[in-house]
């Protein structure tokens, strides 16, 4: 099996980078399509629209629905075509951004990528994400390519709710450990339709997670402050660039399949991806049989940035059996990521790690509740 590495034409990140959108759009099309949601596009449309200007590249903006579903993505394409559109400009969030690259790839077009959060690592990938008009999973979109050119201003990211720089590292902190599992089984890579992994994937997948630790709690404070700074500037990196490289060559495992999993119980569905996705990194350790020191180190990262840990932390305060063995079933469906861990996996595995990841993940809080310094070796003997 050969090894495959693919990447986005472009990337472009720092403190007023959306004002240089018209030099990277020149490139790419005469005729925009804006896509994003109102809050996305007041912040940047102002800035984007002079700049493609001085490019004399027409646009036309376009508000997005606010889900990435089959309707929504036709109903822009739609929109592309009567406006002549060849290429698309995707502004915001994962959602809109998995919306408009959907589109791109219905109309064959170049596309931009602007992210307003860095929620996710969806920005770099050739993978959208489709979901049903309830807010539910329903599948992966394969993409032709990579986006072409993807556009961060931390600017923006620093004036961000803080909550999506965390949830972004709870996505980020998967691409370890997905693309570990993946190596283990040298299982064909589902996201780039085939191929191993390179020396490249590998070391992007070990800086991702270094950097998430190194500089996570750092730059969740500069946010905070809304202050661009170097950790903020590392971590804007991590969570988009790192992880979205290293994610899609690396290939996803457990850690995705529960958050899709999760998705089939309402109650989840008002927490971010990357907020239901860190919980499933810590299922599919205990999945796995991952040493202690690698699980109370995880469990330690989550804690100090604010990412959940256990059901609670995603409203699920009184789960019953049947909640857990549902959201065990649609993890491991025919499709499910779960699949590429190097050994077959059961609902009945899925499940009983499940329970198990949440009350280590309970039982970690309430010790440092209650400071006892001994937590970490509470853990490894547990």
């Amino acid at each position: 099996m050969s090894r495959l590495f693919c990447s986005p034409g472009r990337y472009v990140q720092g403190a007023g980078a959306v004002r240089e959108i018209g030099g990277h759009a020149g490139r790419l099309g005469r005729c925009a399509l804006l896509v994003g949601g109102k809050t996305a596009l007041s912040l940047c449309a102002g800035a984007i629209q002079p700049s493609l200007a001085v490019e004399a590249i027409p646009s036309h903006q376009e508000y997005f629905g606010g889900t990435s579903s089959r309707p929504e993505i036709d109903r822009l394409v739609a929109v592309a075509k009567t406006h002549g559109a060849d290429l698309i400009i995707a502004v915001g969030g994962g959602a809109a951004i998995d919306a408009g690259k959907a589109v791109a790839h219905e109309l064959q077009a170049p596309v931009i990528v602007v992210p307003t959060t860095v929620a996710t690592d969806a920005p770099c990938s050739a993978l959208a994400v489709i979901y049903c008009d309830d807010g539910s999973f329903e599948r992966y979109l394969l993409l032709r390519r990579n986006p072409d050119c993807i556009l961060v201003d931390t600017e923006l990211i620093a004036r961000a709710p803080v909550r999506f720089l965390v949830a972004g590292m709870g996505d980020a902190l998967a691409t370890y450990w997905e693309s570990d599992s993946c190596a283990r089984s040298n299982a064909p890579n589902q996201l780039t339709g085939g191929g191993s992994q390179t020396l490249a994937t590998r070391a992007l997948a070990r800086i991702c997670y270094e950097t998430l630790l190194e500089w996570g709690v750092a730059a969740k404070l500069a946010v905070e402050q809304q202050s661009v700074t170097p950790a903020l500037e590392a971590i804007v990196e991590a969570n988009t660039l790192l992880s979205g490289l290293s994610s899609e060559n690396g290939g996803h495992a457990g850690g995705h399949s529960i958050h899709n999993g999760l998705t089939t119980l309402a109650a989840t569905r008002a927490k971010l991806h990357g907020e239901k996705v860190a919980f499933g990194v810590l299922v599919q350790l205990v999945l796995e049989g991952r040493p202690p020191e690698a699980i109370a180190e995880l469990l330690g990262f989550c804690h100090s940035v604010g990412l959940p840990i256990c059901l609670a932390d995603l409203e699920l305060t009184a789960p019953t059996i049947e909640d857990i063995r549902q959201v065990a079933k649609a993890s491991v469906a025919e499709g499910e990521t779960i699949h590429s861990t190097w050994f077959p996996v059961t609902a009945d595995m899925v499940e009983a790690a499940i329970l198990a990841a949440d009350a280590l993940g309970t039982g970690y809080r309430q010790r440092r509740t209650d400071r006892d310094p001994g937590t970490d070796e509470w853990l490894r003997q547990s």
